[in-house]
């Protein structure tokens, strides 16, 4: 029995996501923001979270690291470490099921503030979620994709993917559907971040030859002021 995931909204434009196999009855919520609603105590939730330095997240029955597998069921989850937003950021692969889990690293024609991290990280994390199979549908934490694609437009105007999945966005949110989950594959071809190490990108930034953390870290500075 195929694995069902379900997209719950929370705060003002979070995403969070439950993960639930048929097969033994096991369900985990996956990137929310609010713990309260969830309530470790009443359900038994066992807690998974990064090895936190700063201990931020509470209640941690776990703590995972880049290469560690968690069990949902018969669900199995690889962990990837994916920092830049955060330090200690990390994503949940399900192979079998095709999904990737990026919570605030990768969005749908975007990518997360850097926070914590630098630059060079935040392009390396990117790198790790790209090297994933087209057909990965990605679920991310938020519900940016509109001013994602607006501020992707201002680089690549001309980009086909690009245009097409701007026409599918606007007719999304009129009809107040979620963006959400996006294919990697187009990601690939219409998530400008994604494409940092791409000659045209760079050239539209009048960037030739720099290296693809600094095309990145341009590209992000053009967002966070746009």
């Amino acid at each position: 029995m195929a694995a069902e995931i379900k997209t719950f909204t929370c705060l003002t434009d979070n995403f969070g996501y439950l993960i639930h196999d048929p097969a033994t009855k096991a369900t985990a919520s996956i990137d929310a923001p609010e713990a309260a609603p969830i309530m470790k105590q009443k359900y038994g939730c066992r807690v998974v979270a990064p090895h936190d330095k700063t201990a931020k997240i509470a209640n941690v029955d776990l703590r995972v690291g880049n290469g560690d597998v968690v069990k949902v069921g018969k669900l199995l989850a690889r962990v990837l470490e994916t920092p830049g937003h955060t330090l200690e950021h990390i994503s949940y692969v399900f192979d079998d099921e095709k999904a990737v889990f990026a919570a605030d690293t990768l969005f749908s024609i975007g990518c997360g503030r850097v926070f914590e991290g630098t630059y060079p990280m935040m392009w390396d994390s990117l790198l790790k979620l790209r090297a994933l199979p087209d057909d990965f549908r990605l679920y991310c934490g938020h519900e940016y994709t509109a001013s994602n694609v607006r501020f992707a437009l201002t680089v690549e105007p001309d980009n086909p993917a690009l245009k097409a999945r701007a026409e599918e966005v606007t007719r999304l949110r009129a009809e107040n559907k979620p963006t959400i989950p996006s294919l990697l594959g187009e990601e690939k071809k219409a998530n400008v971040f994604l494409r940092a190490d791409d000659p045209h990108v760079a050239q539209r930034l009048h960037m030739k030859g720099a290296s693809p953390a600094d095309v990145f870290g341009e590209l992000r500075e053009r967002k966070n002021k746009s």
